[in-house]
């Protein structure tokens, strides 16, 4: 049995290896085209936490993502404290926590510019705020408003969850600011039904990995009909309903769900571990073999996720790459600032945004353009492992 302080030892060893690993990865990715919008064009909470980085830190792709690093860390924080018992066993409290860590969905965005960890902290947050107080903090509930639209489905989930509790403050609140939300924000009801659900099903395996998002639906079914539903059963669920009911008709913005889904993973945990301790030891063995399955397939995917440069290799068309839009930018940044040019012009717009991210602005000395030329001044080919990725061609005006 693992004791409180070792456990303790072990959570921030594997943290600090963790976020090392994903400072190491932030700095070999490239800005892609809509991180560069939240850079240079747009006006919102993600311009204003990326600008204040690279105000502070300069500007490079280590302090483009640093403020979403940070709020994974404070997430992990926020989820392990919650954990405090929630379990039995010190040591199912830390594979719970560190299953959390490496979910690949919370990976990419602890990586990423985007405001699916920034919501998965303050919904955190709130949490356990409700926990230690077991009282609403009506103050957070108006802030989310403000901070992103995907925070209307967790008013909803507030509603529902108040239906149930017959907590009419909560349930007025909730559904104001649910109103409210979709006043400031809209919704789109435009579309027909395409055959998004799949898409939407394909990409929820890939945030948990796919066997472990199969067990998500199991543990959200059981803890509905054992009538064990608490507050972030409610928001779990409705966040997964309403997703897959929205993606009948339109592909709809994960980043607006994930968040909400993720936070069931402890209850995960709980029931597996339930489920195979109330056995004897002989009769656990196909357990213990799904275990291992699942454990597999989910260090395959954050290995993919983390490392999947090699994935290029087997591509005939790079451009199929996940990864593809958050590389090549850089590298041809620096192709261009080691043949001393620091302007071009180009008809591709989102790679002029991305270079000028990296020191390259819009001039009228050089043409630079991906598009294959028979006649060029200088080609300028990026290569990942013997692959090449893009290649730029500049032409001198």
């Amino acid at each position: 049995m693992i004791k409180r302080d070792n456990a303790k030892y072990i959570f921030y060893s594997i943290l600090f290896l963790v976020l090392s690993t994903l400072l190491y990865t932030a700095n070999t990715l490239s800005i892609s085209y809509k991180e560069a919008l939240n850079v240079f064009v747009n006006n919102s909470l993600l311009s204003v936490l990326t600008n204040t980085s690279l105000y502070f830190f300069g500007q490079n792709d280590v302090a483009l993502r640093l403020p979403f690093l940070i709020f994974y860390v404070l997430s992990v924080f926020l989820m392990y404290q919650l954990s405090d018992g929630f379990f039995k066993k010190e040591s199912d409290r830390l594979i719970s926590i560190v299953l959390f860590m490496i979910l690949p969905g919370l990976l990419s965005a602890a990586i990423l510019v985007n405001s699916a960890i920034v919501v998965t902290f303050f919904t955190l947050l709130y949490i356990y705020y409700y926990k230690k107080t077991t009282r609403h903090c009506y103050i957070l509930l108006v802030l989310f408003l403000f901070l992103d639209n995907s925070f209307a489905i967790f008013f909803l989930a507030l509603f529902f969850y108040s239906l149930n509790k017959k907590n009419n403050i909560l349930l007025i609140v909730s559904l104001i600011l649910f109103s409210l939300s979709m006043g400031i924000y809209g919704f789109d009801t435009g579309g027909k039904p395409r055959g998004f659900l799949v898409d939407t099903f394909a990409i929820y395996a890939s945030i948990f990995s796919p066997l472990l998002f199969i067990y998500f639906f199991y543990s959200i079914y059981r803890t509905g009909i054992k009538n064990e539903r608490t507050l972030v059963w409610y928001i779990s669920t409705t966040s997964l309903i309403f997703s897959l009911l929205f993606s009948f008709r339109q592909r709809i913005y994960i980043e607006d769900y994930a968040p909400f889904v993720v936070i069931f993973l402890p209850y995960m945990v709980r029931i597996f571990l339930h489920t195979v301790r109330i056995r004897l030891p002989q009769f656990r063995y196909r357990h213990n073999y799904t275990l291992m399955l699942v454990l597999i397939v989910l260090f395959i995917n954050v290995t993919l996720t983390i490392f999947n440069k090699p994935l290029y290799l087997l591509l005939e068309n790079p451009k199929k790459h996940f990864a593809y839009r958050y590389n090549f930018a850089k590298e041809l940044a620096a192709e261009l600032k080691a043949n001393n040019i620091d302007q071009v012009q180009s008809e591709d717009k989102e790679l002029l945004l991305r270079l000028r991210f990296y020191g390259i602005n819009e001039g009228n000395k050089y043409f630079i353009t991906t598009r294959e030329q028979y006649f060029y001044d200088l080609k300028l080919p990026i290569n990942y492992l013997g692959k090449t990725l893009i290649t730029g061609y500049v032409i001198k005006n």
